[in-house]
């Protein structure tokens, strides 16, 4: 059984508060991009004894096997469902540490691939809750429809957001932000517009009012970035935006444009949003 997890890009980043567990409050809003991995899910009838056997192609993935998302999903189901052997297979396309949720999604839709394959019978909320656990932003990927988001960036609710019809890039100039330390350099504070009711207003208005706090800082570090930005604006972008802690920049266009030439050495996705 095979599906292809997606990315998604963040619409405004208002970091309001750092919590008392250490982490952020936050508010985003979360669209979801046709930029996909593959991920295919078999039953391991082989006489290994390991419950999850992962192999990887595409982009290479640093760290040990037993980090991954998907394999701490299988573990974290397995304590209440009875799961036989795997075989996993992930082919990698979407850049690793880009502000995309690429491994989010890679776990978000392996707990869906398990639920389907071995007939679990899981309801949304489970599968939404066991998501949760794996990461702030993986249980958006669940129901994979715009989002609100606030919190840590694990509270959800539906958004009357459409985009079907824009076309967006995204370039990534394969730099690895930590998130960690792109908190360190943001200074919160408690939004002056509500990003939720700026969002309602034309596309073409989200320029000056629509923001990632992120870029305030990280701009200062990776000057590039905001070169990526302008650029994009100099080619006819509505909007350009970094998602998420970077690096990737992204910019919305009314109609289809070739950015790839632009962006020589960085990795170049484009196409229209649903």
């Amino acid at each position: 059984m095979i599906s292809f997890p997606n990315a998604k890009i963040n619409v405004g980043l208002n970091i309001t508060e750092k919590r008392p567990d250490g982490f952020h409050n936050i508010q985003s809003a979360f669209y979801p991009v046709a930029l996909c991995d593959a991920l295919e899910l078999l039953e391991n009838t082989t006489k290994e004894t390991t419950p999850v056997t992962m192999t990887f192609s595409g982009i290479d993935i640093p760290g040990d096997v037993n980090d991954n998302l998907c394999v701490k999903a299988y573990h974290l189901i397995a304590k209440d469902y009875p799961l036989p052997k795997i075989k996993v297979h992930l082919h990698k396309h979407i850049p690793i540490g880009a502000g995309l949720g690429g491994g989010s999604a890679d776990a978000a839709f392996f707990i869906r691939l398990l639920n389907d394959k071995f007939e679990l019978g899981l309801a949304w909320g489970e599968m939404h809750n066991y998501a949760r656990q794996l990461g702030s932003d993986c249980s958006f990927f669940i129901t994979n429809k715009p989002a609100f988001v606030e919190g840590k960036g694990d509270e959800y609710e539906f958004l009357s957001l459409s985009l079907k019809g824009y076309f967006i890039a995204l370039v990534y100039p394969n730099i690895h932000i930590n998130t960690a330390k792109a908190y360190s350099g943001v200074k919160p504070k408690v939004a002056l517009r509500s990003l939720e009711e700026d969002l309602k207003l034309p596309l073409e208005h989200w320029q000056t009012c629509v923001h990632n706090d992120f870029e305030d800082s990280v701009f200062v570090q990776f000057p590039e970035l905001k070169k990526i930005k302008e650029k994009l604006y100099t080619s006819g972008a509505v909007y350009a935006a970094m998602s998420g802690s970077g690096s990737t920049v992204y910019g919305i266009f009314k109609e289809k444009v070739d950015v790839k030439e632009l962006f020589n050495g960085c990795f170049v996705w484009a196409g229209m949003l649903n």
